[in-house]
């Protein structure tokens, strides 16, 4: 015997629902159309199914996009904040100012190597040192502003980065959410499935032919499979018995 396959994709899901649904209540198939309140559990339910599955992608490609506006902010920070480090030893370096200038951004007086700056958590920890330090250095020591970058440019580049890396959280948040819907929906999804095509084959159990049983039941959305060589045994099988039908009674 054929097995079912219940859909395993959202796109069969929607349409193994829709099939069912778009049924004419006064066509001929009208004795295999599932109970009223099933039905109506389904026609509640599609819409609500087919909104989260929109929802979900809109929030994927929302994040995808703001994945990439993301990268090219970090990066610029990233650029910005080392270059600016760069310049300030280079300042130190030659004479312009003291290596004491670099305890103003958390640095000790005589390191010269720069910090890393690869993860996130390194550049907003840096970034926030960086425009704090080149403010206190100015303002308290009466210093002159480092340019090329301008700690005005470093500010720029790091709001920028911290508004996309907020921004991105929520793309993330938003994204994970809304799968979650659609995976519990799509439980709920594949629970009418079963019980509308368990309703329809019930009421065609009355019908004696088992092939004339399963083309109503596939004119309603059912799937059958059929495993090796078993159409064939039906077709041997269904033709044995119209050559028994055939042959003379003596």
């Amino acid at each position: 015997m054929p097995y079912r396959r219940l859909p395993n994709t959202d796109a069969s899901r929607i349409r193994a629902l829709e099939i069912i649904l778009e049924k004419d209540h006064s066509s001929e198939g009208y004795h295999s159309l599932p109970p009223m309140p099933l039905e109506q559990r389904a026609r509640f339910f599609l819409p609500r199914f087919k909104t989260a599955i929109i929802n979900s992608h809109a929030a994927r490609e929302q994040q995808i996009a703001g994945s990439q506006k993301f990268n090219d902010y970090t990066q610029k920070s990233r650029l910005y904040i080392s270059h600016f480090l760069q310049v300030l030893n280079f300042s130190i370096i030659r004479g312009e100012l003291k290596p004491s200038a670099r305890t103003y951004y958390g640095i000790e007086e005589d390191n010269s190597k720069l910090p890393s700056l690869v993860s996130e958590q390194d550049l907003l920890e840096w970034g926030e040192k960086v425009i704090k330090g080149e403010q206190e250095r100015i303002g308290m020591g009466g210093g002159t502003p480092i340019y090329n970058p301008s700690i005005a440019l470093v500010k720029v580049n790091f709001e920028n980065f911290k508004q996309a890396r907020f921004s991105q959280h929520q793309f993330q948040v938003s994204a994970s959410r809304f799968s979650h819907e659609v995976a519990r929906l799509r439980n709920e999804a594949d629970e009418i499935i079963l019980k509308l095509w368990n309703a329809i084959e019930e009421q065609t159990l009355s019908i004696a032919d088992e092939q004339q049983r399963r083309e109503i039941c596939e004119n309603f959305g059912i799937v059958y499979v059929f495993r090796k060589g078993e159409r064939e045994k039906i077709a041997r099988k269904k033709e044995a018995e119209r050559i028994t039908l055939e042959l003379p009674f003596t």
